[in-house]
């Protein structure tokens, strides 16, 4: 699709918040709502803060440490999967929402077309832009207005058993076509051990794969939306896993259930196709593996030309009903580009998560051990695997993708229905939801 096709997509999503964020400006009076002269020692304000991430709390005490006149009452909420979200929505209905919000990138276009957020363009001018990794600007861009700012990007990395890739003779697999071969000589050489997991009770796996073969599941024409999880490289990627779970050539072990972390402990699974903030994630779960692991790029679908899509990742975010603008974007910009900020995160839960801030990627390299990772350079690999990130891809404005796809990964891995009957049958529900709601559809392929 041409770049006139997304900045039609997001026009189209910007359109819709614009209208309704309209309403709520007129709703809570007008501009002159905004606390006057917010964050001055003559007018002290308190932000409040939602976020799931791990050293959040951290986060928002070194800011209070370091800063008078704005401070910031955090509070843990669940993560987004795990009811967060909801939690957030029947604040943002009820006009209780805090003032700063923690939105992963493929719920944050949900969130603009309800109208729930603010535009903070004004804040995000040119030279506040280039400090971050571009394709988040993209991500967090709807109708030429910017909703929110980048926290973390989260490129795909696959890490491996180092020693037990060496003990089967396995190569590190450097394309799609090689990570199959080294599949079938894991279960070769041990029939009851598998080179990796696909998480079928994640969608996003999924998405995140055809996002990196080059697939584009949503855009616009002509004033409407287009779906369609049906083109050349969404086919390419179900047929393709397809094959792996019908050859047993992987696990499909729920993502950090028992039955998957047993067999991490157990050497049963040599690999784990994540992102960049899964490092921690596994160094926490196998502790006792520490130096037996390895990280790399994900595999590709042409060597030559490597490519990456995003796992994930969050941004930071203001709710429409918030009356200290000026004071949350302070400590947004603080939280997402300060290096007090990393270090504390970092520090207090050993996140590996990848900045968006070009500019901090050296602080938390100085931060993080990776001896875990024998010594490896992680965010020098993060940092070449970001530059790969397909810019043009946008996640939808419903959650009718992603919850139709959860179920129906599920019958794909009981045998009951192919990968690509899921994601056609995905499709005509995403379809449905936009009807629904009022917004003209086309189907794709």
């Amino acid at each position: 699709m041409s770049r006139h096709g997304f900045r039609s997509l997001r026009a189209l999503v910007g359109a819709v918040a614009a209208f309704a964020s309209l309403a709520a400006v007129a709703a809570c009076g007008g501009p002159s709502a905004e606390a006057p002269a917010e964050g001055t020692r003559a007018h002290p304000v308190t932000v409040s803060f939602w976020a799931w991430t791990k050293g959040s709390q951290q986060v928002a005490d070194e800011f209070n440490r370091t800063h008078d006149t704005i401070k910031v009452k955090f509070e843990e909420i669940p993560s987004g999967g795990l009811g967060g979200y909801p939690k957030i929505t029947n604040a943002l209905k009820a006009g209780i929402a805090p003032d700063v919000l923690s939105i992963e990138y493929p719920s944050l276009a949900q969130f603009v077309s309800q109208g729930s957020l603010k535009d903070i363009s004004a804040y995000m001018t040119p030279d506040v832009k280039k400090q971050f990794l571009p394709q988040t600007i993209e991500l967090t861009t709807m109708g030429d207005k910017n909703w929110a700012v980048p926290s973390d990007a989260a490129p795909q990395v696959f890490y491996y058993r180092k020693d037990l890739f060496e003990k089967y003779g396995i190569e590190p697999p450097k394309t799609w076509a090689d990570f199959r071969t080294a599949a079938q000589q894991v279960r070769k050489a041990a029939p009851k051990t598998r080179l990796a997991t696909f998480f079928a009770d994640d969608p996003s796996f999924f998405q995140t794969m055809a996002w990196q073969a080059g697939a584009q599941w949503f855009s616009t024409e002509d004033g409407s939306w287009k779906v369609d999880t049906g083109d050349p490289a969404t086919k390419k990627v179900a047929a393709y896993w397809q094959g792996m779970i019908k050859d047993g050539l992987v696990s499909t072990a729920p993502s950090y259930s028992p039955e998957w972390t047993s067999s991490l402990k157990a050497g049963t699974t040599l690999g784990y196709l994540g992102a960049s903030w899964s490092a921690g994630t596994l160094a926490g779960i196998v502790p006792e593996q520490k130096g037996k692991w390895a990280a790399m790029p994900m595999p590709s679908w042409d060597a030559a030309r490597p490519s990456s899509g995003m796992s994930q990742g969050s941004t930071f975010a203001i709710s429409k009903d918030s009356r200290k603008t000026k004071a949350a974007m302070e400590f947004i910009l603080w939280m997402s580009t300060s290096p007090d900020s990393i270090k504390a995160r970092v520090t207090a839960s050993t996140s590996t998560a990848f900045p968006a801030a070009r500019a901090l990627v050296p602080v938390a390299r100085k931060a993080i051990d990776t001896s875990f990772y024998g010594g490896a350079d992680l965010y020098g690999l993060y940092e070449k695997s970001a530059a790969t990130i397909n810019p043009d891809w946008l996640w939808g404005p419903t959650a009718a993708a992603n919850n139709t796809l959860h179920d129906q990964l599920q019958a794909v891995v009981s045998g009951e229905k192919s990968l690509t009957g899921a994601v056609a049958t995905t499709q005509r529900a995403t379809v449905d939801a936009l009807r629904k709601s009022g917004l003209k559809v086309e189907e794709g392929s």
